[in-house]
């Protein structure tokens, strides 16, 4: 039983962030139940399979709903009198225009934390435009800063915009609120938006590049690529390794062990930037010398900060991941385990994804509605 057994979440159907929100909380012992489209249920498995792979959706289980039908509203309603949270991803208004927004909910159990995932937010000029990770990530200041000097910013797939910025901000958003709720005894609407959340885990650099600490300049700065003991070198095989040698006592390590390679540096000098890029491509040449293996194990037992580069297969078998048992396999499908780990209530995977509508009769029996009731709402194409 994980941390947040006995709390009930409605997951209202939507893609990638709020699916990694439900996730998140299901993983740690909260039960969500995933409100489909029931056009999603009709077009059957063959479209939306049931596959152990589409980890975003395990840890549920699956009613199918027709959001439109003019019951629907009157049925989540029904749904949120036993719940604790809603979590909804629609632009701004449409929940309230399907009957089912904070004022409707908090009506019929104000103690629901209502949580909302958006791109832009619930107001300002943006607020009805569409958009994906890399436009909220763009205009949040982060896109800007991530790639190499004289190249154009790259994405970094959609970790920051739509996971940590997005799902994980909601999931930690709702945690504040039920905890807030303690004291209270009464929920609140949870605005999480991607471009607020990308601009706060930008807080450190915020903060530098006002001091005048951070260029604008991509792979120009310590962190972002620029410095010769901060950054990714590709190796004789193709590969890469990655040096993190930024603290002094790292740095004075990495100068020793580079000494008889054939490059002489000085803890000294280690932030004249003035010359970083001459080190960068001396210590490239270096590195290209032998295989990411051979530097794996130059570097052992080492105190410079230094890991290879893994692709997620790699990854998945370090000896250190599979000790610490990072990945799971489940029904044959690698996935990361439940994060973060606590001590007497661990999170776990109790169920594999099921596709939408799998479990509409027995769910929404449990969760209060009576059997024929249920049997008239699917007459009724209401849910599905």
């Amino acid at each position: 039983m994980g941390p947040l057994a006995g709390i009930r979440v409605i997951e209202l159907p939507n893609i990638g962030p709020l699916q990694f929100a439900g996730m998140a909380l299901a993983d740690l012992g909260a039960e969500v139940l995933r409100l489909d489209r029931a056009t999603d249920v009709e077009r059957g498995s063959a479209v939306f399979p049931a596959s152990p792979f589409a980890s975003l959706d395990r840890n549920r289980r699956s009613a199918g709903i027709d959001l439109k039908h003019p019951e629907a509203a009157e049925t989540v309603l029904r749904l949120c009198e036993s719940a604790d949270v809603l979590l909804e991803g629609f632009r701004p208004g449409v929940a309230e225009r399907l009957g089912v927004g904070p004022a409707a909910v908090a009506g019929r159990n104000p103690r629901v934390v209502y949580g909302r995932m958006t791109g832009w937010g619930q107001d300002g000029p943006l607020a009805s435009e569409p958009g994906h990770d890399i436009n909220y990530i763009a205009l949040a200041g982060v896109l800007a800063h991530i790639g190499p000097a004289g190249g154009p910013p790259v994405p970094p797939i959609n970790l920051i915009g739509d996971f940590g910025g997005g799902g994980l901000l909601l999931a930690f958003g709702v945690l504040a609120a039920i905890v807030e709720r303690a004291t209270s005894g009464v929920g609140q609407v949870v605005d999480a938006a991607m471009v607020d959340g990308s601009a706060m885990l930008m807080s450190t650099f915020v903060g530098m590049s006002a001091m005048g600490f951070w260029s604008d300049e991509r792979g120009t700065n310590m962190l972002d690529g620029g410095a010769h003991f901060y950054g990714v070198y590709e190796t004789a095989d193709g590969r890469w390794i990655s040096i993190a040698a930024y603290e002094p006592k790292f740095y004075t390590e990495f100068v020793r062990l580079m000494a008889p390679l054939g490059l002489e540096l000085d803890p000294a000098t280690q932030m004249d930037q003035s010359r970083w890029s001459e080190w960068k491509d001396a210590l490239a040449a270096i590195f290209r010398t032998r295989t990411r293996d051979a530097w794996v194990e130059f570097f052992a037992g080492h105190e410079v900060c230094f890991a290879p580069v893994l692709t997620m297969g790699e990854a998945r078998a370090h000896p250190h991941n599979v000790a610490r048992g990072t990945f799971v396999e489940v029904e044959g499908a690698p996935q990361p385990a439940p994060a973060p780990r606590f001590s007497r209530t661990p999170g776990a995977i109790e169920r594999t994804p099921v596709p939408p509508g799998h479990d509409t009769r027995t769910i929404l029996t449990d969760w209060g509605l009576a059997p024929e009731e249920v049997e008239r709402l699917l007459a009724d194409r209401v849910i599905a």
